[in-house]
């Protein structure tokens, strides 16, 4: 497997062993990964830097993904070597979602290099409509995003809005589509002639337009696509489509619990830093018990949460018959504990918590956006409740 650069080459993903315990801790390829990730989101100024470019009107930051996709090869870490990609597993991309996570980073590699590049891999990749792509997406080359509204939970595939014709052309609408402002490529599940399937489509298409929607969190805009008549080629049918789409969303929810890991992370690691330089009557703020307790308790939910995550990213790395219920767990309890990091970062930092002065907000809104992206923690608990055979009251 080809090592990205700066970074050691990842471990081989396990193959699948019922009853084997979950490995929930860092391979020392994986904090090498990490450490290369961290340093280049650390050149690209962090969080201040995202406050500051915030309202660019970019759709997304190309210097940051650049570097990162194609020059890091983070892209292609799904997708395996003879493909293109870098041979790696979902626990290496979920490093680098806690990454982005932590830096609040404004690059689709949620959207791109998991959910469109695993939605990819569902389809029969020994064909060229597939492979080219593919490969695309995982060098680097391009945005791919799955035409889906993000608010989509695995298990819960809607009947597609866009339909297909005889001659592969789409017409449709689609709302609430993350990323799709910066995307080359849509995957578009259609209704078509021979009913369910998958169609990828040029951004820059005739017949395609793209409006991006006004968001809460600026980091990750969705969109509304409209197809008329647009030429769509067609990448999988049938059964094939729906257990591809299905299989990316069950992927993305399972990797978001990464990303929100690290959102969690950033809110703790800096209130504690900024109570601790805060003083009042004398003393730095964080001593007081009060606050003392409250960081603790945030302390203690970020480390179930990080167990929480760790296992969703084994789960779908080893391909365990216990990923679903993995990815329910992470995403039910995951997404409450990002709000909550980010709720008390705000408060603790008083006042300049809650300005564009700090970039704080952009950690809570990432936070509220994510808590309904791919399921909301209440539909995680009741797919939960379902899988486990435990029925809800």
């Amino acid at each position: 497997m080809t090592a990205p650069s700066g970074a050691a080459a990842p471990t081989e993903p396990a193959p699948a062993q019922p009853g084997t315990d979950p490995d929930l801790l860092y391979s020392e390829p994986e904090e090498d990964l990490r450490a290369a990730v961290r340093s280049l989101l650390a050149d690209r100024g962090g969080p201040a830097a995202v406050l500051a470019d915030l309202e660019s009107g970019r759709a997304y930051d190309t210097g940051l993904w650049r570097p990162l996709a194609a020059g890091m090869g983070t892209a292609g870490l799904l997708v395996p070597e003879k493909l293109g990609g870098q041979g790696a597993s979902a626990r290496e991309a979920a490093v680098v979602l806690e990454e982005l996570g932590r830096a609040v980073a404004p690059v689709p590699y949620l959207t791109s290099a998991v959910l469109a590049v695993t939605a990819l891999l569902g389809c029969e990749t020994d064909r060229p409509e597939v492979t080219a792509p593919l490969a695309a997406l995982a060098a680097g080359r391009g945005v791919g995003v799955l035409a889906v509204p993000l608010p989509t939970a695995p298990g819960t595939l809607p009947e597609p809005s866009v339909r297909a014709d005889a001659d592969g052309l789409l017409t449709g609408e689609v709302t609430g589509v993350a990323d799709a402002a910066a995307a080359d490529m849509l995957l578009v599940p259609a209704d078509g002639p021979y009913g369910y399937a998958l169609y990828a489509v040029d951004a820059s298409a005739g017949g395609v337009r793209v409006a991006p929607g006004v968001p809460l969190d600026l980091t990750r805009v969705p969109a509304r696509i409209t197809l008329d008549r647009a030429a769509g080629r067609l990448l999988a049918g049938q059964d094939t489509a729906r257990a591809a789409v299905t299989g990316a969303l069950l992927t993305g929810a399972g990797l978001l619990a990464s990303e929100q890991l690290g959102i969690a992370e950033w809110c703790l690691t800096e209130t504690v830093r900024y109570t601790a330089q805060r003083t009042q009557f004398g003393r730095p703020v964080g001593s007081f018990q009060a606050l003392k307790h409250r960081m603790a308790a945030l302390w203690l939910d970020v480390a179930s949460a990080r167990a929480a995550a760790r296992n969703a990213a084994d789960a779908l790395a080893t391909g365990g018959p216990d990923a679903p219920v993995a990815v329910a767990v992470a995403q039910a309890y995951c997404a409450p504990v990002a709000v909550r990091a980010a709720e008390e970062c705000i408060q603790l930092h008083g006042g300049i918590g809650m300005t564009w002065e700090h970039p704080a907000h952009l950690f809570l809104k990432r936070a509220k956006a994510d808590e309904i992206a791919l399921g909301t923690p209440g539909r995680h608990r009741a797919a939960l409740a379902e899988l486990v055979d435990i029925p809800a009251p």
